[in-house]
C-alpha cells in the first residue's frame, strides 16, 4: 500500500488513496501507522475517498482510532495532495466531510504545485446543545469551567468539531499534557472537547498550544486555530482578521461578517513517501 507523509504546519497526518473506502473500518489501520514507535508516526490518517456529493470526500481517523469530523490542517493538506497529484484538477473544488461540504482555494507556486490553500471552513456554531456542552442553551463565553480544581474562563464553539478555548499569561508554561486531557474528557462534554490554551499577543495576533480530541498535544490544529480567532472576537481581544502563532509558523484566519464563515489560509507539505505492508 503506497501512502505520503504530509504535515501542515507540524500537524502530521499519513495519506492513502481508497475510492470505495466509503465505509471501511481504519481503526486497526490508522492506529499501526499512525504509531511513532512502530509505525510511519502521525497526528491521524486520512483516506481520499470518491464522492457523490463533492469533487472528493475526506476522511480522517485520528491516532486513536476514532473518526474526526474535520481537521483543518488536515484538509489543507488534502488539498495540496489531491491537486498536486491530479486527482483534481481546478483550483477551487469542493471536500465532502462528516462536518459538511468543504471548498479549498489553491494559491500555486512557481513549480505549478499548491504553495498556499484557503479553506471556507464554515459558520461556528455557539449553542452550547450544539457543541455539545451540558447546560442551559446559549453561548459559551467566557464561562466559568472548574477543571483539576483550578478555575478557568472558556470560551466554547462547533468548528465542524467541538473547541474550547481559554486565555493564559503564557502557554509555553502550561503544563498541556497534563491538563490537556482533564479538559479533553471533562464531564461538562458529552462527546469531549479539544482545548486551545491561546496567549495574546496583539490586537490581531495570538499564540496557541492545542490539545487535540483523540491525538494529543499536535503542533497545530487548523479548527483550534479558526476557533481561537472567533473567540478573540467575540470577547473583544482581536478584530476579525487574526494572525494564529503556532510553534512552526503562522496561519491567517478572518472571520468575515459578509457570509458569518471562517476562511484559514496556510501551507501543506510533503514529508516523504514510502509503502506499507498490505498484511497490516
Amino acid at each position: 500500500m503506497d501512502f505520503v507523509k504530509m504535515h501542515g504546519l507540524g500537524n502530521d497526518f499519513v495519506f492513502i488513496e481508497d475510492k470505495t473506502g466509503q465505509d471501511k473500518d481504519y481503526t486497526a489501520l490508522a492506529r499501526a501507522m499512525c504509531n511513532r514507535h512502530t509505525g510511519i508516526g502521525a497526528d491521524g490518517l486520512i483516506v481520499i475517498v470518491d464522492s457523490r456529493v463533492a469533487d472528493v470526500r475526506m476522511r480522517i481517523i485520528n491516532s486513536d482510532g476514532s473518526e474526526a469530523e474535520m481537521c483543518g490542517n488536515g484538509i489543507r493538506c488534502f488539498a495540496k495532495y489531491v491537486y498536486d497529484s491530479g486527482i483534481i484538477e481546478k483550483k477551487q473544488f469542493t471536500v465532502e466531510t462528516p462536518a459538511g461540504i468543504m471548498e479549498p482555494e489553491i494559491t500555486v507556486g512557481a513549480d505549478n504545485k499548491a504553495k498556499l490553500i484557503t479553506i471556507n471552513m464554515g459558520r461556528p456554531s455557539f449553542n452550547r446543545s450544539e457543541i455539545p456542552m451540558e447546560g442551559a442553551d446559549g453561548r459559551v463565553l467566557n464561562e466559568d469551567l472548574c477543571v483539576d480544581g483550578e478555575n478557568w474562563k472558556v470560551t466554547s464553539l462547533l468548528m465542524g468539531v467541538p473547541h474550547t478555548v481559554t486565555y493564559v499569561d503564557d502557554v509555553d508554561t502550561v503544563d498541556i499534557e497534563k491538563i490537556g486531557p482533564l479538559f479533553e474528557k471533562h464531564e461538562a462534554f458529552p462527546k469531549h472537547t479539544n482545548i486551545n490554551f491561546a496567549q495574546q499577543m496583539d490586537d490581531r495576533t495570538v499564540k496557541v498550544r492545542t490539545w487535540e480530541r483523540g491525538a494529543g498535544a499536535t503542533l497545530a490544529c487548523g479548527t483550534g486555530s479558526c476557533s481561537v480567532a472567533v473567540a478573540s472576537f467575540l470577547n473583544g481581544r482581536t478584530g476579525r482578521e487574526v494572525d494564529i502563532q503556532l510553534p512552526l509558523g503562522t496561519l491567517h484566519i478572518e472571520y468575515r461578517e459578509e457570509d458569518g464563515n471562517v476562511y484559514m489560509t496556510g501551507p501543506a507539505a510533503v514529508s516523504f513517501t514510502g509503502t506499507w505492508p498490505d498484511e497490516t
